[in-house]
């Protein structure tokens, strides 16, 4: 069965394996590393979950290859701007040894991680920890320790690392009359348990993941005892592919510390969570970076809007091909806006406005060596070019409609605004419509460029939400009303609309996709790639040690643009000076993986990078100090935000510090430290890929999937 499914955006559409095979074959044998799946154009993911038509809603319950997964896959694709092939294998080991052989790139199931295993192939950074669970039917055996089994039956997915646990708890209980049957994976989990119910005293064993997954829509489950010591999930590729691992490594990184999670939230929700997420695109009036500094109408009004509700924002960044009411409308963010036009076309789709936060006419903005556009008349024979979703195409097709001889036409949907004016002013479009300012803007900074007539009158702009979403909106509308009344109000205008603004220079040097995001970037990535790390969020660090300045100085004595301590970094093998950038980024990376290999095993990863910085910031002995209290406070000793940072912060009060190992600690700077890369690094992973050579563009993507026979 091989199905196709659209990849941006739209509905899965069924299509018949001939049709879908058409001009494309996946059967060749690659074994090399990322440089030839991009000369190929496809890159192959594998697993042993069920291809059926319904293959999406498999996935969103509990098959092998989750919902999370499989997104994490075709986003992955996409990055890399590869066409996505979905394989099927029928055991793990079909999966290695395809991989092996160059007949499959990446296996995604939720693979344990084990020694032998690593000797056959690569993992991933883990993506979680599990422990394998005795699971059972509704009326199944006592499962509640192994030493209570007796003349059960284990029935277990055959050619998984569970049947090698099934054979030590079998050998180890010799007199308990336990008997192993092996069973081929080729239905789907909820088949499989379907099968165990219907047997006499069975009993499987199961990965946590997926077993609670189960438990979440099935009754007739029963979780029991664990059977294993704490292990990992990880994706596998071939070795001999450091290239792939590296890009691997960054891209799930990346997804680990900003995950978008779908949730329709009301206000009280929102409230509880204590985080509000923002949809927007990254240009130059809404979001955009300047250096290490984030910036943009809507990220700094969305920030006040945050603040005044003691809450903390999140930026989700939609791909240019993706629709802003689509992302809201499937819960990505809690409310969405790019400095956007409040349309009927959009209302019609399914969201409510806010109160409008600014007014804004359409102008037409084109190549200074054509004629300009002053009127209506000098549109005969030109081309507008819009963007897709742009809500400037009701002006547009006005005057198409208009008998005045202008033709209009889309941009493929991957193309931003800034893509279109960088065309226009290359000459390769003839001309397109913005928002006033920009045309202004743009204009006013590049003179290749002119604005030209208005196409419209003021038209407003300001956010979208949810129309049940009543609450939030009544919030948001009570705080425009406030804010358009307030001096920080004025000087937003003065920023962010005025052609002469004195933020131009920052809009003009801002960090757009694909280009640097530091002087230093390949020295960054070297040392990341060497020392397994993210390079953007160790470029994220270097900015919030030395604002990228290698000359740095701390009053404490740290040098260069890692910061690091004399001592420090001759302990790592750097003599100081540490004022040549090579030597300075080698010396805090190189730092940097020997607190993270400090911590154990058994903290997740994302949770583990958030005490590397701690301790990179603060010192190992008072992180430990602050899990230590956080444990006694009643807070999660294994995560950072929320829990360990409130102990942080208490290490500073004699009751605390005087019974802590370390002593005193001015907690508020590492927890500022902490949040601030880490806000950094999220947004630094929107617009910079987190290949180790040059960035990926944003292609519109299909994914295909193959049943390998048996």
């Amino acid at each position: 069965m091989i199905v196709t499914l659209a990849g941006c955006g739209g509905n899965p559409e069924d299509l018949s394996a001939q049709k879908a095979a058409e001009g494309h074959n996946s059967a060749y044998v690659e074994t090399g590393d990322l440089a030839a799946l991009k000369k190929r154009g496809t890159i192959r993911f594998v697993s042993v979950s069920v291809l059926e038509e319904n293959v999406l809603e498999q996935f969103r319950r509990s098959e092998i290859v989750t919902q999370r997964h499989y997104e994490r896959a075709m986003e992955f694709a996409r990055r890399l701007k590869l066409k996505p092939v979905w394989m099927r294998a029928q055991t793990d080991q079909e999966i290695i040894e395809m991989l092996q052989s160059g007949k499959a790139d990446i296996a995604v199931d939720s693979a344990i991680v084990t020694e032998e295993r690593r000797e056959q192939v690569n993992f991933t950074i883990p993506l979680e920890k599990i422990h394998q669970l005795l699971v059972t039917g509704r009326h199944g055996p006592d499962i509640s320790n192994v030493e209570n089994l007796r003349n059960v039956t284990l029935m277990v997915i055959k050619g998984t690392v569970l049947v090698d646990t099934a054979k030590e708890i079998i050998k180890a209980h010799p007199d308990a009359n336990l008997t192993l049957q092996e069973i081929p994976f080729s239905e789907g989990v909820d088949q499989f348990i379907d099968q165990v119910n219907r047997e006499r005293n069975a009993v499987t064993i199961m990965p946590s993941n997926i077993a609670k997954g189960v438990t979440e829509y099935r009754s007739d489950v029963r979780l029991g005892a664990q059977v294993s010591d704490l292990q990992s999930i990880a994706w596998a590729y071939r070795h001999n592919s450091p290239e792939l691992g590296q890009r691997l490594d960054n891209f799930l990184t990346s997804t680990l510390v900003n995950p978008i999670e779908k949730r329709i939230a009301d206000w009280k929700q929102i409230k509880e969570s204590g985080v509000i997420r923002l949809l927007t695109y990254n240009g130059p009036t809404g979001y955009f970076l300047w250096k290490g500094v984030l910036m943009g109408w809507d990220y700094d009004l969305a920030v006040a809007f945050a603040e005044k509700h003691k809450l903390q924002l999140q930026v989700v960044v939609v791909p240019f091909e993706h629709s802003l009411v689509e992302w809201l409308k499937e819960g990505r963010g809690d409310f969405a806006g790019s400095f956007s036009t409040l349309t009927p076309e959009r209302k019609a789709q399914g969201v409510a406005f806010s109160t409008p936060f600014a007014e804004m006419a359409e102008q037409i903005l084109s190549n200074r060596k054509e004629p300009p556009i002053t009127n209506l008349e000098d549109l005969k024979g030109r081309t507008l070019i819009l963007r897709a979703f742009s809500p400037f195409s009701a002006s547009a097709h006005a005057l198409e409609k208009a008998g005045l001889g202008v033709n209009v036409e889309l941009a493929p949907p991957q193309d931003s605004y800034m893509c279109l004016i960088n065309k226009v002013a290359e000459g390769e479009l003839d001309a397109t419509i913005m928002d006033a300012h920009t045309a202004q803007i743009e204009a006013s900074l590049r003179p290749d460029l002119i604005a030209g007539m208005m196409t419209s009158d003021p038209k407003p702009k300001g956010w979208m939400v949810l129309p049940e979403n009543q609450k939030l909106l009544q919030e948001i509308n009570t705080f425009i009303r406030d804010y358009r009344k307030s001096e920080a109000y004025s000087e937003l205008v003065k920023h962010y609309l005025e052609p002469k603004s004195r933020y131009l220079p920052r809009m003009q040097a801002r960090i757009v996709p694909g280009a640097d995001i530091s002087p230093y970037d390949d020295l960054v990535k070297a040392s990341a790639a060497e020392y397994r790390f993210d390079w953007r969020m160790v470029v994220a660090q270097m900015w919030q040690e030395s604002s990228f300045n290698p000359n740095a100085v701390s009053p404490a004595g740290a040098q260069g643009l890692m910061q690091v301590m004399p001592r420090t970094a001759e302990d790592m093998g750097f003599d100081p000076p540490l004022f040549d950038p090579e030597r300075g980024i080698q010396a805090g990376v190189k730092y940097l993986r020997w607190v993270h290999d400090r911590f154990p095993e058994s903290l997740d990863e994302d949770e583990k990078l958030w005490f590397t910085l701690a301790s990179y910031n603060a010192g190992y002995g008072h992180l430990l100090d602050a899990r230590q209290l956080a444990e006694k406070l009643g807070l999660d000793p294994d995560q950072w935000f929320d829990n360990v940072e409130v102990a942080m912060l208490k290490l500073s009060e004699p009751r605390y510090f005087e019974k802590a190992r370390y002593g005193f600690v001015h907690g508020a700077e590492p927890v500022a430290y902490v949040r601030n890369i880490s806000n950094l690094y999220k947004a630094y992973a929107e617009v910079a890929s987190g290949d180790i050579s040059r960035a990926e563009g944003s292609p519109s993507i299909e994914a295909i999937f193959i049943a390998i026979p048996d």
